[in-house]
Protein backbone atom coordinates (compact mmCIF):
# COMPACT_ATOMS: atom_id res chain seq x y z
CA UNK A 1 0.00 0.00 0.00
CA UNK A 2 1.45 3.41 -0.53
CA UNK A 3 1.91 5.41 2.24
CA UNK A 4 -0.46 8.28 1.63
CA UNK A 5 -3.23 5.92 1.16
CA UNK A 6 -2.04 4.14 4.73
CA UNK A 7 -3.23 7.58 6.57
CA UNK A 8 -6.52 7.61 4.39
CA UNK A 9 -9.49 8.63 5.56
CA UNK A 10 -11.09 8.79 2.18
CA UNK A 11 -15.08 7.80 2.57
CA UNK A 12 -14.28 7.25 6.21
CA UNK A 13 -17.19 8.05 8.97
CA UNK A 14 -16.15 9.46 12.45
CA UNK A 15 -17.20 10.27 15.62
CA UNK A 16 -15.71 12.23 17.64
CA UNK A 17 -17.68 13.22 21.54
CA UNK A 18 -16.76 16.00 23.56
CA UNK A 19 -15.97 17.40 20.18
CA UNK A 20 -16.36 21.37 21.37
CA UNK A 21 -13.52 21.34 23.64
CA UNK A 22 -10.13 22.17 23.18
CA UNK A 23 -8.57 19.19 22.01
CA UNK A 24 -11.73 17.42 20.12
CA UNK A 25 -11.84 20.33 17.49
CA UNK A 26 -8.54 19.52 16.91
CA UNK A 27 -9.15 16.10 16.51
CA UNK A 28 -12.50 16.51 14.29
CA UNK A 29 -9.90 18.80 12.04
CA UNK A 30 -7.59 16.24 11.96
CA UNK A 31 -9.69 13.17 10.83
CA UNK A 32 -11.45 15.55 8.56
CA UNK A 33 -8.15 17.10 6.77
CA UNK A 34 -7.75 13.02 6.19
CA UNK A 35 -10.66 12.24 4.26
CA UNK A 36 -13.16 11.49 7.10
CA UNK A 37 -17.32 12.66 7.50
CA UNK A 38 -17.00 13.70 10.74
CA UNK A 39 -20.06 13.91 13.59
CA UNK A 40 -18.99 16.36 15.62
CA UNK A 41 -20.83 15.31 18.73
CA UNK A 42 -21.01 17.29 22.01
CA UNK A 43 -24.00 18.71 24.29
CA UNK A 44 -24.74 22.10 22.85
CA UNK A 45 -26.33 20.95 19.45
CA UNK A 46 -26.36 24.04 17.49
CA UNK A 47 -22.63 25.11 18.23
CA UNK A 48 -22.06 21.50 17.15
CA UNK A 49 -23.97 22.12 13.88
CA UNK A 50 -22.26 25.06 13.71
CA UNK A 51 -18.71 23.96 13.83
CA UNK A 52 -19.32 21.31 11.39
CA UNK A 53 -20.29 23.62 8.89
CA UNK A 54 -17.94 26.56 9.24
CA UNK A 55 -14.68 24.04 9.92
CA UNK A 56 -15.60 20.33 8.39
CA UNK A 57 -16.44 18.82 4.99
CA UNK A 58 -19.30 16.66 4.62
CA UNK A 59 -20.01 16.60 8.20
CA UNK A 60 -22.77 16.92 11.12
CA UNK A 61 -22.94 18.58 14.05
CA UNK A 62 -25.65 15.87 16.98
CA UNK A 63 -26.14 16.09 20.51
CA UNK A 64 -24.93 13.96 22.72
CA UNK A 65 -25.16 13.16 26.68
CA UNK A 66 -22.13 10.27 27.11
CA UNK A 67 -23.67 9.38 30.36
CA UNK A 68 -27.18 8.68 28.98
CA UNK A 69 -27.23 5.31 26.86
CA UNK A 70 -30.40 6.51 24.99
CA UNK A 71 -28.72 10.04 24.01
CA UNK A 72 -25.66 7.43 22.79
CA UNK A 73 -28.40 5.29 20.56
CA UNK A 74 -29.79 8.39 19.26
CA UNK A 75 -26.59 10.04 17.85
CA UNK A 76 -26.27 5.74 16.41
CA UNK A 77 -29.43 6.07 14.77
CA UNK A 78 -28.63 9.60 13.19
CA UNK A 79 -25.64 8.70 12.14
CA UNK A 80 -26.61 5.36 10.65
CA UNK A 81 -29.17 7.07 8.42
CA UNK A 82 -27.12 9.99 7.31
CA UNK A 83 -23.68 7.77 6.45
CA UNK A 84 -24.91 4.10 6.85
CA UNK A 85 -21.90 3.06 8.79
CA UNK A 86 -19.55 4.19 11.32
CA UNK A 87 -15.75 3.42 10.87
CA UNK A 88 -14.39 5.54 13.94
CA UNK A 89 -15.00 6.59 17.34
CA UNK A 90 -12.75 8.94 19.14
CA UNK A 91 -13.93 8.62 23.04
CA UNK A 92 -12.82 12.46 24.08
CA UNK A 93 -15.52 13.81 26.17
CA UNK A 94 -14.19 14.08 29.87
CA UNK A 95 -14.72 16.24 32.88
CA UNK A 96 -11.57 17.85 34.36
CA UNK A 97 -12.10 19.55 37.41
CA UNK A 98 -12.20 23.52 37.66
CA UNK A 99 -13.18 25.31 40.75
CA UNK A 100 -14.51 28.41 40.57
CA UNK A 101 -13.60 30.07 43.63
CA UNK A 102 -9.53 29.70 44.29
CA UNK A 103 -10.08 30.89 47.95
CA UNK A 104 -11.74 27.56 48.14
CA UNK A 105 -10.08 25.47 45.47
CA UNK A 106 -7.55 24.29 47.87
CA UNK A 107 -9.41 22.94 50.39
CA UNK A 108 -11.87 21.33 48.30
CA UNK A 109 -9.34 19.78 45.65
CA UNK A 110 -7.73 18.48 48.61
CA UNK A 111 -8.01 14.34 48.35
CA UNK A 112 -9.17 14.34 51.91
CA UNK A 113 -11.89 16.93 51.38
CA UNK A 114 -12.82 16.16 47.57
CA UNK A 115 -16.56 16.11 46.82
CA UNK A 116 -18.54 12.99 46.31
CA UNK A 117 -20.41 14.79 43.63
CA UNK A 118 -17.78 15.74 41.88
CA UNK A 119 -15.81 12.40 42.24
CA UNK A 120 -19.14 10.63 40.74
CA UNK A 121 -19.71 13.06 37.90
CA UNK A 122 -15.83 12.52 36.90
CA UNK A 123 -17.20 8.55 37.04
CA UNK A 124 -20.44 9.29 34.82
CA UNK A 125 -18.66 11.16 32.10
CA UNK A 126 -15.28 10.03 31.41
CA UNK A 127 -15.86 6.21 31.96
CA UNK A 128 -19.31 5.37 32.53
CA UNK A 129 -19.28 7.58 28.89
CA UNK A 130 -16.72 5.65 27.44
CA UNK A 131 -18.31 2.79 28.54
CA UNK A 132 -21.74 3.49 26.93
CA UNK A 133 -20.48 4.77 23.87
CA UNK A 134 -18.18 1.98 22.48
CA UNK A 135 -20.92 -0.58 23.73
CA UNK A 136 -23.37 1.01 21.30
CA UNK A 137 -21.22 2.24 18.74
CA UNK A 138 -18.56 -0.79 18.47
CA UNK A 139 -21.71 -3.29 18.28
CA UNK A 140 -22.36 -2.05 14.85
CA UNK A 141 -18.27 -1.88 14.47
CA UNK A 142 -18.16 -5.74 15.47
CA UNK A 143 -21.81 -5.73 12.77
CA UNK A 144 -19.62 -4.17 10.16
CA UNK A 145 -16.44 -6.00 11.02
CA UNK A 146 -14.38 -3.40 11.20
CA UNK A 147 -13.69 -0.16 12.79
CA UNK A 148 -11.24 1.91 14.91
CA UNK A 149 -12.05 2.97 18.52
CA UNK A 150 -9.81 5.92 19.93
CA UNK A 151 -9.74 6.06 23.91
CA UNK A 152 -8.75 9.42 24.97
CA UNK A 153 -7.10 9.12 28.65
CA UNK A 154 -4.02 11.01 30.12
CA UNK A 155 -0.63 11.29 31.60
CA UNK A 156 -2.19 11.27 34.70
CA UNK A 157 -3.78 8.07 33.85
CA UNK A 158 0.03 6.08 34.06
CA UNK A 159 1.56 8.54 36.87
CA UNK A 160 0.36 10.36 39.99
CA UNK A 161 0.06 13.57 39.50
CA UNK A 162 3.28 15.98 40.59
CA UNK A 163 1.26 18.32 42.65
CA UNK A 164 4.46 20.63 43.18
CA UNK A 165 3.46 21.85 39.31
CA UNK A 166 0.47 23.55 40.67
CA UNK A 167 2.54 25.49 44.00
CA UNK A 168 1.93 29.71 43.10
CA UNK A 169 4.95 31.41 42.47
CA UNK A 170 4.80 32.14 46.56
CA UNK A 171 5.03 28.56 47.33
CA UNK A 172 1.50 28.08 47.96
CA UNK A 173 0.03 24.88 47.41
CA UNK A 174 -3.14 26.84 45.53
CA UNK A 175 -4.61 23.70 44.16
CA UNK A 176 -4.24 20.06 44.26
CA UNK A 177 -5.07 18.09 41.13
CA UNK A 178 -7.83 15.92 42.40
CA UNK A 179 -7.99 12.16 42.42
CA UNK A 180 -11.17 11.72 40.46
CA UNK A 181 -9.38 12.65 36.77
CA UNK A 182 -6.27 10.24 37.39
CA UNK A 183 -8.63 7.49 38.64
CA UNK A 184 -10.67 7.16 35.20
CA UNK A 185 -8.11 8.20 32.96
CA UNK A 186 -6.33 4.75 34.44
CA UNK A 187 -9.37 3.13 34.04
CA UNK A 188 -9.95 4.35 30.30
CA UNK A 189 -6.62 2.49 29.92
CA UNK A 190 -8.03 -0.54 31.30
CA UNK A 191 -10.96 -0.25 29.24
CA UNK A 192 -9.06 -0.24 26.23
CA UNK A 193 -7.50 -3.27 27.21
CA UNK A 194 -10.35 -5.02 27.99
CA UNK A 195 -12.39 -4.29 24.74
CA UNK A 196 -9.07 -4.70 22.40
CA UNK A 197 -9.23 -8.53 24.12
CA UNK A 198 -12.32 -8.81 23.73
CA UNK A 199 -13.10 -7.62 19.92
CA UNK A 200 -9.90 -8.68 18.51
CA UNK A 201 -11.14 -11.70 15.94
CA UNK A 202 -14.11 -8.96 15.05
CA UNK A 203 -12.03 -6.46 12.62
CA UNK A 204 -12.44 -4.05 15.58
CA UNK A 205 -9.44 -2.44 17.11
CA UNK A 206 -9.39 0.14 20.33
CA UNK A 207 -6.55 1.88 21.36
CA UNK A 208 -5.93 4.61 24.06
CA UNK A 209 -3.95 8.06 22.96
CA UNK A 210 -2.35 9.67 26.37
CA UNK A 211 -1.67 13.49 26.10
CA UNK A 212 0.31 15.64 28.14
CA UNK A 213 -1.20 18.68 29.32
CA UNK A 214 -1.26 21.66 26.70
CA UNK A 215 -1.09 25.73 26.82
CA UNK A 216 -4.75 27.02 27.25
CA UNK A 217 -4.42 30.18 28.33
CA UNK A 218 -2.66 29.21 32.01
CA UNK A 219 -0.48 31.86 34.04
CA UNK A 220 3.16 32.15 32.76
CA UNK A 221 4.38 30.70 36.08
CA UNK A 222 2.12 27.52 35.51
CA UNK A 223 3.46 26.98 31.98
CA UNK A 224 7.32 27.82 33.22
CA UNK A 225 6.65 24.97 36.03
CA UNK A 226 4.85 21.73 33.67
CA UNK A 227 7.44 23.12 30.92
CA UNK A 228 10.45 22.55 33.24
CA UNK A 229 9.23 19.26 34.30
CA UNK A 230 9.35 17.77 30.60
CA UNK A 231 12.02 17.01 28.27
CA UNK A 232 11.02 18.62 25.64
CA UNK A 233 10.69 21.87 27.70
CA UNK A 234 6.96 23.17 26.64
CA UNK A 235 3.64 22.09 27.33
CA UNK A 236 1.91 20.70 24.00
CA UNK A 237 -0.10 22.75 22.02
CA UNK A 238 -3.66 21.52 20.90
CA UNK A 239 -2.67 20.56 17.01
CA UNK A 240 0.27 18.52 18.45
CA UNK A 241 -2.17 15.57 18.40
CA UNK A 242 -3.59 15.38 14.91
CA UNK A 243 -1.30 13.22 14.01
CA UNK A 244 -1.35 10.14 16.26
CA UNK A 245 -5.81 10.65 15.89
CA UNK A 246 -5.04 10.10 12.02
CA UNK A 247 -2.69 7.21 12.55
CA UNK A 248 -4.98 5.50 14.99
CA UNK A 249 -7.89 6.11 13.10
CA UNK A 250 -6.37 4.94 9.80
CA UNK A 251 -4.86 1.69 8.04
CA UNK A 252 -1.67 3.16 9.09
CA UNK A 253 -2.21 1.42 12.53
CA UNK A 254 -3.88 -1.51 11.21
CA UNK A 255 -1.90 -4.36 13.49
CA UNK A 256 -1.84 -2.18 16.51
CA UNK A 257 -4.91 -2.47 19.58
CA UNK A 258 -5.00 -2.56 23.06
CA UNK A 259 -1.87 -0.02 23.25
CA UNK A 260 -1.35 3.04 24.65
CA UNK A 261 0.42 5.87 22.71
CA UNK A 262 1.71 8.43 24.66
CA UNK A 263 2.45 11.72 23.75
CA UNK A 264 3.64 13.96 26.13
CA UNK A 265 6.98 15.73 25.41
CA UNK A 266 8.18 13.07 27.42
CA UNK A 267 6.45 13.50 30.99
CA UNK A 268 6.00 9.92 32.10
CA UNK A 269 9.55 8.93 31.12
CA UNK A 270 11.01 10.03 34.08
Amino acid sequence: MIMQDMFSLKDKVAIVTGALGLLGRNHCIALSEAGASVVVADLDMKASAYFALKYLKNSIGVRLDVTKKESVLEMRDVVLQKYGKIDILVNNAAINDMFEDPIAATEQSKFENYPLELWQNSIDVNLTGVFLCSQVIGAQMVSQKSGSIINIASTYGITAPDQSIYLDQNGTQSFFKPPAYSVTKGGVISLTKYLAAHWGKTGVRVNTLSPGGVRNGQNDFFIASYSKRTPLGRMAEPDDYQGAIVFLASDASAYMTGANLVIDGGWTCW
